[in-house]
């Protein structure tokens, strides 16, 4: 196998963050619910973008979060997504080179504008997503950038991305390029209503070319249809060679070839749970990549999670993250 140019390269969506704090009767009143990401249209986010006055702008999107925190923990990384040609997207491109993120995707021509994800944090730290798709939905085949790829240690892929058919696409031809050259290909999950969605489509990739997948505990029950953590557990161990499964306060288990690794979660005060698994991907992924053991992996994903938490929105500043090397 030849040498890397890249540790990571994640595939997913560019999106710039909107974050409001906010009670759980404006979620009511707007009928969205807790602690999931709901899919809106273009309407819909210029409706909620007006009941949001006040709120933060970041550059934002899953495994684009992942990327950045990675490559303040001294990875290597690129990320390919697309932005439309509008402000939002000149700030994404802005922010993620500016985290040293290699990014090479083009932006898409149509007059699409780029997507946005709109976040109501309430006082619990919970946070409950809408997104609008935009031009990161317009993701496809001749957005892939092979050699890129076949330079990547691994290759990244968001569920959240999963929803458009041409996505789906580019995501098992992805897995078949960093296979062909001898690499691995990482899923993200992303959420329970995600795969709530795509059940079979993520089974199917999974069991194709997928050779690290990162879930919570709803996710990963939700992926095999359990009752238990267990159980689904269990089935993870047997389906996927690396499953890397996290608890929230419970800590994370990390599966690998008939061993179980537990790894305590990092105690903190919760201000934002926007980002949390994000960051634990980063953490445990630079530490993986750099020949790690299982703990150490998971214990460096759980002092970013931690981190991520403790403040309001997706992406700690560099200089801290650093510190937890």
């Amino acid at each position: 196998m030849s040498t890397t140019r890249f540790d990571i390269t994640g595939i997913g969506n560019a999106i710039v963050d909107y974050l409001l704090p906010a009670h759980d009767d404006f979620l009511s009143r707007h009928n969205m619910p807790k602690g999931a990401m709901s899919l809106i249209d273009a309407d819909t986010a210029t409706r909620l973008t007006a009941a949001m006055a006040g709120g933060v702008t970041a550059s934002g999107g899953s495994v684009a979060n992942s990327c950045a925190v990675a490559a303040a923990l001294g990875a290597r990384v690129a990320f390919l997504g697309k932005v439309g040609t509008d402000e939002m997207g000149e700030v994404f491109r802005r922010e993620i080179a500016a985290q040293g993120v290699h990014y090479p995707t083009a932006p898409l021509t149509a007059p699409i504008p780029t997507a946005r994800c709109l976040i109501l944090v309430t006082p619990d730290g919970q946070r409950t997503m809408n997104t609008y798709l935009g031009a990161g939905g317009e993701f496809s085949l001749h957005d892939l950038d092979e050699t890129v790829i076949a330079a990547s240690a691994i290759t990244y892929l968001e569920g959240y991305l999963f929803d458009p058919p041409a996505a789906q696409a580019a995501f098992a031809e992805a897995a078949k390029i960093a296979r062909a050259a001898g690499r691995q290909t990482a899923l993200s999950l992303s959420d329970a209503f995600c795969v709530d969605r795509h059940r079979d489509g993520f089974r199917r990739l999974i069991a194709e070319g997928v050779d690290i997948l990162f879930a919570n505990e709803a996710e990963i029950a939700s992926l095999y249809q359990c009752n238990s953590f267990e159980e689904a557990a269990f089935h993870a161990a047997q389906d996927i060679p690396l499953a890397v499964l996290t608890r929230s306060e419970a800590g994370s288990v990390v599966l690998q070839n008939g061993r179980s690794v537990a790894v305590p979660a990092v105690p903190v005060e919760v201000v934002d749970t926007t980002g949390a698994g994000d960051a634990y991907a980063a953490g445990f992924l630079a530490a993986y990549t750099r020949g790690a053991s299982l703990a150490e992996a998971g214990a460096l994903g759980a002092k970013a999670a931690a981190l991520a938490i403790s403040r309001i929105g997706a992406r700690p500043p560099a200089d801290e993250l650093r510190k937890l090397l």
